[in-house]
């Protein structure tokens, strides 16, 4: 790269470009206008990434600090490039900049750097500021990211339960909610299921949990069943 590294990159990313692919992918992200999405599929978008971490090793941090990006897969580029960083203080510092210029669901589901996993004691504070964010996808990163990191070894059902409490009138919030007990309930069944019991979500994340539950392989039918009368 030189100074011109932002057309570089564009072109680059133009070059990949798959018009069709665009137009599907605009219809399930009706936050982000058409013309900001270039159409870019997953795998060739993680390729690309790939050559640029190998062959760029610099002007990467001019990409990461230009914010806001203006294209839908710039964004996608900067959380690939991220997760990629082996430096927990690092990631974190990226991430925790780059959280309010996120405007989709699929950019903030991108994942979570790999350097987390290894500093989830030192994360916790983190993924409980988020969810007490006012910004929506912040408060869904964050709730992605107990529901990656804290549901195995470290699940505490203290967890759950403050995500429940969670109010909020935007839809990727109480969709993301519905997910996480629904995932919760898959590894942690017994412990989470009085979440449902004791009504401690708002009717619709409540209801769009059980729903997610019951399409899950991890849930038993007897446990599906009973999961239905559950509904509100």
């Amino acid at each position: 790269m030189d100074n011109n590294w932002k057309e570089i990159i564009r072109k680059d990313l133009f070059e990949r470009q798959d018009t069709g692919y665009g137009d599907f992918q605009s219809k399930l992200m009706p936050t982000v206008p058409r013309e900001r999405i270039i159409g870019i599929r997953t795998p060739v978008l993680k390729k690309y990434v790939k050559d640029l971490l190998k062959n760029n090793t610099i002007e990467i941090d001019d990409f990461l600090h230009d914010l806001p990006h203006y294209y839908y897969e710039e964004n996608n580029l900067h959380m690939l490039i991220v997760m990629q960083i082996k430096d927990y203080d690092r990631a974190l510092s990226l991430i925790e900049d780059f959280l309010p210029y996120i405007d989709n669901w699929a950019t903030c589901d991108s994942g979570v750097p790999a350097v987390f996993k290894k500093n989830t004691g030192k994360l916790l504070p983190c993924a409980y500021k988020w969810i007490g964010s006012d910004q929506p996808y912040t408060i869904r990163y964050g709730i992605g990211v107990f529901m990656r990191l804290y549901l195995d070894d470290g699940f505490d059902i203290k967890y759950a339960e403050d995500i429940a409490k969670i109010r909020s009138k935007e839809y990727y919030v109480n969709m993301m909610k519905a997910w996480y007990i629904a995932t919760a309930l898959a590894k942690q069944y017994e412990a989470v299921l009085p979440v449902l019991e004791e009504k401690q979500m708002d009717d619709w994340s409540h209801n769009k949990a059980i729903q997610k539950a019951r399409e899950s392989y991890r849930i038993t039918p007897a446990q599906k069943e009973y999961l239905k009368t559950l509904k509100v």
